[in-house]
């Protein structure tokens, strides 16, 4: 087995966290950290929860085009929204992006108090190549 810690350019570099991490077996796992609506530059790029969705969504296919995968390769979510934001809008930028033809993923949804400073949505994903 083999475990890489990988950081795609494209994405905000961070010393205190990978982006995502691989594990090579007979089948590639890739587990990918909380995605933020923070551009490659680390800076927020909307005040929505659509706007920051779309753009973690975003960061998430570059992390899986870097390692030969799609967003359809993706088996779990887990999405943290802060307390009081407009749901729809989240489950619509999700709508932009996943092909209705593959099978959905598991999906976990927690509401949080907070995520940080302007930050109103969280996505972590696991894929399997």
């Amino acid at each position: 087995m083999r475990v890489r810690h990988i950081n795609p350019e494209g994405l905000h570099r961070s010393p205190a966290f990978s982006q995502a991490v691989v594990v090579e077996q007979p089948t590639k796992t890739i587990y990918i950290g909380g995605q933020n609506g923070v551009d490659a530059d680390g800076k927020v790029v909307g005040p929505t929860v659509g706007e920051q969705s779309r753009q973690a969504f975003r960061n998430l296919a570059t992390i899986l085009e870097s390692e030969g995968a799609t967003l359809a390769n993706i088996v779990h979510w887990r999405i943290a929204t802060v307390a009081g934001q407009s749901f729809d809008e989240g489950v619509a930028a999700f709508q932009e992006v996943w092909n209705r033809s593959d099978p959905p993923p598991a999906i976990t949804v927690h509401v949080v108090a907070s995520l940080g400073p302007d930050f109103l949505v969280e996505i972590d994903a696991v894929a399997v190549v």
